[in-house]
């Protein structure tokens, strides 16, 4: 493990100097700006598409209801799928993130596994989403790259699937499972793959709630770093389900990390969730327990409300980030559920004079 070659080593010192130097912008959510577009099922579909939206509801005698149509499944929701459908509308928000200071972009593949896009009935379509994505990405880093002078990095997004290893979604069958870690690794291979192909600088394994997930989606990544000969920095968030402060699987926050700290990932944190006022207490306890690598955060506009929003302004958001970045707590900060760029906007503000934590490698142990 890590003695392969990084595909783009000088963009992996940049990106670890800018670590070192400063606390990092992540952008914040995709769906939350999606949404403000109201998409209908068509625009999910879009030209590629249409013809398996108009064969649901006014089928044809010649229409063949193959696998690229997506026959039978409501697209509307698939947010991934814009990144064939509505390339431009995906671009577009990626620059939003940047033009607010993100120097870290996520790619809108969140779903863009085969497990999860059985609902969707586009399994075929993962590589191609997850290629899709990264080079949307790539392409929007690459044109604020030319315009400033500092890089702005891909980070290739693997989500938790709808699905979990460790737990049985039957409360009648405890020991049934919906997937397995084969099944898992497979499916993480085919996204890992497309995420690299498309340009991505890092890949994050992200929203962990099930670290048997996780386990599978590193494993996976392995595999590919293997096959290809090279590797690029792996990034890693949980997610802390409620005030237990455990993951949906069960663990606490310390005991997620030694689960995971085999894999040696360029950052450690958490995500989703909690607001940033409920997630302080786990972030303080990944700080402390992960000296090693750098931390990262990025919550929710605070808890949502009956009508499924999010309230936290920016700048409350801002406020209780601030505290988070002078107690020490943050090399990467930006903003999940409810954030839109005027949240990473006003949490840039807030952290940009604070120094970042400070990450003890052996070279600084030896140091000091």
């Amino acid at each position: 493990m890590l003695t392969l070659p990084y595909r783009n080593p000088q963009r992996v010192a940049a990106m670890e100097s800018l670590l070192e130097q400063r606390i990092a912008l992540l952008d914040g959510a995709m769906g939350t700006m999606i949404q403000r577009h109201e998409l209908q099922e068509a625009d999910y579909r879009g030209d590629r598409f249409r013809e398996g939206y108009d064969a649901l509801f006014a089928p044809s005698p010649d229409h063949a209801h193959g696998q690229a149509c997506g026959c039978g499944h409501d697209q509307r929701g698939n947010n991934d799928l814009l990144s064939l459908t509505q390339p431009e509308l995906i671009k577009d928000i990626h620059r939003q993130y940047l033009a607010a200071g993100a120097d870290f972009i996520e790619t809108n593949t969140f779903n863009s596994t085969t497990l999860s896009l059985l609902d969707y009935g586009l399994t075929h379509l993962a590589r191609e989403l997850n290629e899709a994505g990264a080079r949307l990405a790539r392409e929007a880093c690459d044109e604020f790259e030319r315009d400033s002078d500092r890089p702005r990095f891909v980070v290739g997004i693997l989500g938790p699937t709808s699905r979990t290893a460790s737990l049985s979604p039957d409360v009648n069958r405890p020991g049934y499972r919906a997937t397995s870690f084969d099944e898992l690794r497979i499916a993480y291979i085919e996204a890992a793959h497309g995420l690299l192909d498309g340009g991505a600088d890092a890949l994050m394994v992200e929203t962990v709630f099930d670290t048997l997930n996780a386990k599978a989606a590193l494993f996976a990544i392995e595999n590919v770093f293997d096959e290809r000969g090279y590797r690029v920095p792996v990034m890693i968030s949980g997610t802390i389900t409620d005030a237990s402060g455990r993951t949906l699987s069960g663990q606490t926050t310390d005991a997620f990390w030694y689960s995971l700290r085999h894999s040696r990932p360029l950052s450690i944190g958490l995500n989703c969730a909690l607001g940033a006022a409920d997630m302080r207490a786990y972030v303080d306890l990944l700080s402390q327990v992960a000296p090693e690598t750098f931390i990262s955060c990025h919550p929710n506009a605070g808890l949502p409300n009956a009508f499924g929003g999010y309230d936290e302004t920016p700048n409350d958001m801002a406020v209780i980030l601030r505290e988070f970045a002078e107690s020490g707590l943050l090399n990467i900060v930006g903003g999940c559920c409810g954030t839109t760029p005027d949240h990473i906007r006003a949490i840039r503000e807030a952290v940009a004079d604070v120094p970042p934590r400070t990450r003890r490698t052996e070279k600084s142990e030896v140091a000091a």
